[in-house]
């Protein structure tokens, strides 16, 4: 893209302590790049996720370059998109659009900034047997970058017993038989004692939504534990569990990563990812409150 000034923007609930605006302001002023990042808070604003159409709408007219999107529109803003990438219609779930020549394109960063964040930080971590604890859009995403690396077998659950059918079937098609299938809550317990790792996709343990999304007694050292939550940095989860033994992996490299791919594809620019990751550790360090 030729072009040095750009409008983007970010649509969510609760998304007041975002670090998406720091991520992506930082790294264009490093380009030299006049670069706005607005939060579209539907709390704030007042308006319900099902209308995110009418934001994108407005979004496009004001001028925006692009925007992201958060919970609880990543797969509610599909049915108000021209175009999705290949990997955003795989996933079922976008996070990153463009807009460009009249057209609104989704994307999904998630999948290849949980990746890369796995990829980094759990180089070694077996993956014949995980397990998903929620299959919405972000549960989607990571779902698809374990099984891209090669996880054998993925077992979703969800309190909503029809996510997880409905992911596990799309996994299926997409990787191969065998590969995914669901699983009720009640089943927990026993796929834990038998597996490699867990991934945590549901709004538990964000500042929010406290605590714990099962037993600590299901934990233990023979598992890693990788949660998409960033805020706290480190989830009554991810200590419980470094607690118990386990490997853990905390949600900023994810949330470090997407950003520098959705800063790839509003820009054209080359985003310096290891620069962003230390942007985001030294953010999200500076907004934790100190421990007492």
């Amino acid at each position: 893209m030729d072009q040095d000034s750009y409008l983007v923007g970010l649509i969510g609930s609760g998304i007041g302590t975002s670090l998406s605006p720091a991520l992506h302001e930082r790294e264009a002023d490093r380009h030299g790049l006049r670069y706005l990042y607005r939060l579209i808070d539907l709390d704030t604003v007042g308006t319900a996720p099902e209308k995110v159409g009418e934001l994108l709408d407005g979004a496009q007219d004001t001028g925006f370059t692009g925007l992201n999107i958060t919970h609880p529109c990543k797969q509610l803003v599909i049915d108000h998109l021209d175009a999705l990438s290949e990997q955003a219609e795989a996933v079922g779930a976008v996070n990153t659009v463009v807009f460009g020549e009249g057209r609104a394109t989704g994307h999904n960063t998630d999948v290849t900034g949980f990746g890369a964040s796995f990829a980094r930080s759990l180089p070694q971590a077996r993956l014949e047997r995980v397990v998903l604890l929620g299959a919405g859009g972000a549960g989607a995403a990571v779902a698809h970058a374990v099984l891209a690396r090669g996880a054998g077998h993925l077992t979703v659950l969800d309190l909503q017993a029809h996510r997880a059918t409905g992911l596990a079937a799309s996994l299926t098609r997409h990787y191969g038989a065998g590969r995914a299938s669901a699983e009720t809550l009640d089943r927990l317990p026993a796929l834990l004692a038998g597996t490699d790792g867990l991934l945590h996709a549901t709004p538990t343990g964000m500042a929010a939504h406290p605590g714990l999304p099962l037993p600590a007694e299901l934990l233990h050292p023979r598992l890693w534990v990788a949660d998409v939550v960033y805020r706290p940095l480190e989830t009554a989860l991810l200590r419980t569990a470094r607690e118990r033994g386990c490997t853990v992996l905390d949600g900023l490299g994810m949330v470090a990563f997407q950003a520098a791919d959705a800063f790839r594809l509003f820009t054209g620019r080359e985003p310096d990812s290891a620069r962003m990751l230390a942007d985001a550790d030294e953010l999200a360090h500076a907004a934790e409150p100190e421990a007492t």
